[in-house]
């Protein structure tokens, strides 16, 4: 072998392992802010411990969910406003975990890049870490990965995935009858779904992310990346106090393709599209597309970016504790005995 004096090397081929590393110093204090009871180890590890009896279960059942952030992504990049869409990476795999039941206990992470810049990696990564912080849910790993010629440059990608927990048999949906009561809560804007239609509609409008904003103060694209609500110290409050039969988070299909996935077979609901308004942003792609109605309620989330699903007798004291936790709470509806959403009303 050659006595590596003038030998290639792996940053030669385009891999910064130094810049690696001072990734991972960068984001340990980030990454420990996160820590709750079960955390069993830190960043650097092969893998990560967690210890289920730690964090107070006896007889748990393990729930996962995975997402990512979707062409929100490509907002974010072009604009160089990285750290919201961290939190948004979160908020879809914990949002979806609460949905069945389950408390976050931890997420990993999955950035990927053709050229690592420690500074865009590291914003993501705390909006990460602040996602986390958020849900109390421990940012245990994740995997950086640098791989030249995958990507453009300044471009990257993000996946995640989070694993949460709850005794057995307390399982949601569980128990959804006629005549419950729909109670939504507020969305933040669009979050991460759609954003293949939304850039379409900024393309048709003929502005850029720096234009100014149509419908509030600041910038476009800083309006369309406004983050993911997250939801779950307050729908987990309000599970915990009896009465929630199930929760939809409205992500890709809108209201009209996800509050049928926790509805039994044979039951359907009925939505008054008049008991909320219709925040601006929705409006704006509405007038600028000419879509219809039907569109945006299967598309984007129209301002309800949860719903849970209640016994009619416990409706208002869930409205309060749900109030009380800081959500916009609106009773959208009830649950039917024909199949399907129906909406009353329209859009405003």
């Amino acid at each position: 072998m050659s006595d590596g004096k003038n030998g290639i090397t792996y940053a030669d081929a385009g891999v910064d392992i130094d810049a690696g590393n001072a990734l991972v110093d960068r984001i340990k204090p980030a990454a420990a802010r996160t820590k709750r009871p079960g955390v069993m180890s830190g960043l650097g590890g092969f893998g990560a411990l967690f210890d289920l009896k730690g964090a107070g279960y006896r007889d748990p059942v393990l729930v996962a969910a995975t997402d990512g952030v979707g062409t929100k992504l490509r907002i974010a990049i072009d604009t160089g406003h990285v750290s919201g869409v961290g939190i948004d990476l979160v908020a879809m795999c914990v949002n979806d975990l609460v949905c069945q039941g389950a408390e976050p206990l931890f997420f990993l992470d999955y950035f990927a890049t053709g050229k690592l810049d420690t500074d865009t990696a590291a914003q993501v990564i705390e909006g990460i870490a602040e996602g986390c912080a958020q849900s109390d849910a421990a940012l245990i790993g994740g995997e950086t990965a640098e791989m030249p010629g995958m990507y453009p440059a300044g471009d990257f990608d993000l996946a995640g995935f989070a694993v949460g927990a709850m005794e057995r048999g307390q399982d949601l949906p569980a128990g959804v009858a006629e005549g419950d009561v729909l109670l939504g809560l507020a969305s933040d804007g669009v979050h991460s779904n759609g954003y293949s239609l939304v850039r379409k509609l900024v393309e048709v409008s003929g502005l850029d992310w720096n234009a100014d904003c149509p419908w509030q103060a600041g910038t476009l694209g800083a309006a369309l990346l406004t983050p993911t609500r997250l939801y779950v110290r307050q729908v987990l409050e309000a599970v915990r106090a009896g009465g929630v039969h199930a929760l939809a988070h409205i992500t890709g299909g809108g209201l009209t393709e996800n509050l049928p996935r926790v509805l039994p077979e044979g039951l359907g609901a009925e939505i008054d599209l008049n008991s909320w308004d219709l925040p601006p942003v929705f409006g704006w792609m509405a007038e600028t597309g000419g879509m219809a109605e039907a569109e945006l309620l299967k598309t984007f989330n129209c301002g309800i970016g949860m719903i849970a699903v209640v016994a009619p007798d416990r409706a208002d004291a869930l409205t309060t504790i749900l109030s009380d936790a800081g959500e916009t709470v609106t009773r959208l509806g009830t649950v039917t005995a024909k199949q399907g959403v129906v909406y009353s009303g329209s859009l405003r």
